[in-house]
């Protein structure tokens, strides 16, 4: 892959955030560590529980393949030219369609590139089928492709499954409510506690499941949990409001890496606690179902989309960046301006990698948009930006099970990172900066249609910001770590006391070591040559992450880059 050529805005923010970094270590022998996680005597990471058990989750298999692997260079199949003057949306689209249409090689059928230059786009363009890329000459510079959005506002780019079901899954599996009996294929947790952050937990009977089965988690929404969680008296304007409706059910996707007995070991570690109390009854069933019938490995590349200024509320019809649903797939370098509600992602295991977005025209009104929304599970932000105000950086949906990590991104703006609505759990917010904005990890009430406890399990690590809003939910942690800016104590929407409890803020501006706790939760379970895969490969990478130098590849002594390789 083409390495993009930084915009002189994210430059300028960076060297300021980095001047800010040395002030904070000037005088300083060596970094603070947390007793939440921080390395042994042994290099290895050694994590704190609470007294229930639970611990700061092992953020590393979020990401494209489950963490660690370099994006793959797909052989270029058909080349556009733009048209010069045209609408460019029909031979772009039979293009791809064209591709689509190719066999399948290594899951990948080819790549679409388009060349230098501007194409006027007035719909959307459509990627159905898996293995495809669309690809640019570049997202800035002189080779740059831009997609310019004209005519009637839509979404540049979108992926168009026909599986059915909101996260991608088959539609026949994609259930809400409880079932009240186990059936082959399905029991449930026998555990009085499952502690987030495990990987392992005991079911009625494991018979019927097997390794590399895929699984839902159904975690059960009773009236009892709600009430624990003091989302039963959500009112607005004399109206009351629901937070999550009683019957229904938090689906949760993993697969079984192991079963010893009525044991089950998952290959990626649960984002939130299940404790029976609350829970039972239902209790939380724990099904078989068949593989959700996702497009995988999609990539959209090296490429500018521009679209008119909106000097709009978010709620009206927008120009809209991307749409991307699916497993395994990826942006990289991609550049987006004048966008809103931008990028929105869907389904598992996707990387967004130095995409950025720019709005200079404001947005209007109180509600915002929310330029990243990711809606998925184990999904990568990596090195990513945005450079606007009025609008949420990044926002979460409701229901959403993590690894969801933002790495090394940076946010200008006054603009705030927030778990949104209705109980997301287990996102990380590693080295982001956010100089004129804020990190929020709370309760926000009846406000929305009674959006409430939006976050649960949040990590921010090593982050700077303007302000935090870190707050404690029943039954769960959110932590902010090493973070520099201000804590402020905020009570419920529409309440004007008692402020809610705190979360936990350690280490409250003094960064700690590991400096990054994805690289090194990732170098840990599968070593340094991942680092390299994500293009953090030399020396002084590896130091800046608190990795011993002897862990250093004898071919990892360069600066960092991004390392593609061909599929």
């Amino acid at each position: 892959m083409i390495s993009l050529k930084p915009r002189a805005w994210l430059l300028n923010v960076l060297a300021a955030l980095v001047a800010s970094a040395l002030a904070l270590n000037c005088g300083a022998a060596e970094k603070a560590v947390s007793a939440w996680v921080h390395p042994g005597a042994d290099g290895k990471l050694v994590y704190q529980p609470t007294p229930a058990g639970d611990r700061i989750m092992d953020f590393s298999t979020a990401g494209y393949m489950g963490g660690g692997v370099a994006l793959p260079t797909v052989p270029v199949k058909r080349t556009v030219s733009p048209s010069g003057g045209g609408d460019d949306t029909a031979v772009i689209q039979a293009a791809i369609d064209a591709v689509a249409a190719l066999p399948l090689e290594n899951g990948f059928r080819g790549a679409v590139l388009l060349a230098p230059g501007t194409f006027t786009c007035s719909n959307t363009i459509f990627i159905s089928a898996s293995g495809v890329v669309l690809r640019g000459s570049g997202a800035d510079g002189q080779d740059v492709s831009t997609i310019e959005m004209a005519g009637r506002r839509h979404v540049a780019i979108a992926t168009r499954s026909f599986g059915g079901g909101r996260r991608g899954r088959q539609s026949d599996d994609d259930q809400s409510d409880v079932s009240p009996t186990a059936s082959a294929g399905q029991t449930f947790m026998a555990d009085a506690y499952v502690p987030s952050g495990a990987m392992t937990f005991t079911v009625a009977d494991a018979k019927g499941f097997a390794v590399g089965d895929t699984i839902e988690i159904r975690r059960p929404v009773t009236a009892a949990w709600v009430k624990f969680m003091q989302m039963d008296n959500l009112t607005r304007d004399g109206k009351p409001q629901t937070w999550i409706r009683a019957g229904t059910a938090i689906p949760i996707e993993r697969t079984i890496a192991a079963i010893s007995g009525n044991q089950i070991t998952l290959e990626v570690p649960l984002s939130d606690s299940f404790d029976s109390r609350y829970l039972n009854p239902p209790g939380t069933a724990v099904v078989k179902i068949k593989s959700p019938a996702r497009l995988t490995q999609i990539g959209i590349e090296q490429l500018h989309i521009q679209s008119p200024p909106q000097h709009v509320n978010h709620t009206q019809e927008l120009y809209t960046a991307v749409r991307l649903n699916g497993e395994d797939c990826w942006m990289c370098d991609v550049n987006i301006d004048e966008t809103m509600n931008s990028v929105s992602l869907g389904g598992r295991r996707i990387t967004l990698e130095r995409v950025t977005v720019t709005r200079k025209i404001d947005h209007v009104g109180a509600s915002k948009p929310a330029e990243f929304a990711p809606n998925g599970d184990q999904i990568l932000l990596d090195r990513c930006a945005v450079n606007a105000n009025n609008v949420w950086f990044a926002a979460t949906g409701g229901g959403h099970s993590g690894p969801i990590v933002f790495l090394n991104c940076a946010f200008s703006g006054d603009g705030h990172i927030e778990g949104h609505m209705r109980w997301t759990t287990g996102m990380l917010l590693d080295n982001c900066t956010l100089p004129d904005g804020g990190i929020d990890f709370k309760n926000r009430g009846a406000m929305g249609s009674g959006h409430g406890w939006g976050m649960g399990w949040g990590v921010a690590w090593n982050c700077v910001a303007k302000t935090y809003v870190v707050q404690q939910p029943p039954g769960a942690f959110n932590w902010a770590i090493g973070c520099t800016g201000e804590s402020v104590p905020t009570a419920r929407p529409f309440d004007k006391e008692p402020a809610l409890p705190a979360g936990v803020f350690d280490s409250a501006g003094k960064p700690v070591t590991p400096q990054s706790l994805y690289l090194a939760q990732l170098t840990e379970r599968m070593g340094p040559q991942a680092l390299k895969n994500l293009g953090y490969a030399s020396a002084a990478e590896l130091r800046r992450v608190g990795l011993p130098l002897d862990k250093i590849s004898p071919h990892g002594n360069f600066e960092p880059e991004n390392t593609a390789v061909e599929p």
